[in-house]
């Protein structure tokens, strides 16, 4: 990972004077609190809620943090505490096991940049230039299983499996945008 910002592309790296309207409020955010968490509700379309953050690579030089299918303001929750406690030092690698920030285990997996258009556009339009790095933090069922492990294919109709190519993906609701 670049350990400068002399590789960002952002809308405060390259100084752009009058950002996009419609992400000013993110630049705000951002300057204020380090990075911001975008949240998207439940769709008409039925797909389960996502919330990512944004500002993470910009400011600390780490991966956005994105998480699917629980309550949007529970996931806002989540990843501000993961991401505060990255910053505080606690790195986040892909392919970890996290026993820290929830009830259950989470594990961290990197996402492939082929999903990036179709769930981040407004880092797409903060950064300017995918890709960024980006971790998903992905939840088990009630058992403990994971969506790659046998029985846990269910939970794919609640959160992606976006470490996955596109094409590799099971076809649902997630792959319908793409």
């Amino acid at each position: 990972m670049p350990t400068g910002h002399t590789l960002c592309h952002c809308v405060l790296c390259q100084d752009i004077e009058e950002p996009d309207p419609r992400i000013q409020s993110t630049v705000d955010v951002i300057q204020q609190h380090g990075w911001q968490v975008t949240m998207v509700p439940v769709g008409c379309d039925e797909a389960p809620g996502w919330a990512y953050t944004i500002g993470l690579w910009h400011r600390h030089r780490i991966p956005e943090l994105t998480m699917f299918g629980l309550d949007v303001r529970m996931m806002q929750t989540l990843l501000n505490d993961l991401a505060q406690r990255a910053v505080e030092k606690r790195p986040l690698e892909a392919e970890e096991v996290r026993h820290d920030i929830a009830p259950v285990p989470v594990v961290l997996k990197a996402v492939d940049y082929r999903w990036y258009k179709a769930f981040f556009g407004t880092a797409i339009d903060f950064y300017r230039r995918p890709p960024f790095p980006v971790l998903q933090v992905v939840w088990p069922d009630r058992h403990g299983v994971f969506p790659w492990q046998p029985g846990g294919e269910g939970l794919l109709t609640r959160q992606p499996r976006l470490d996955l190519h596109p094409d590799e993906h099971p076809a649902g609701v997630w792959t319908r945008n793409l």
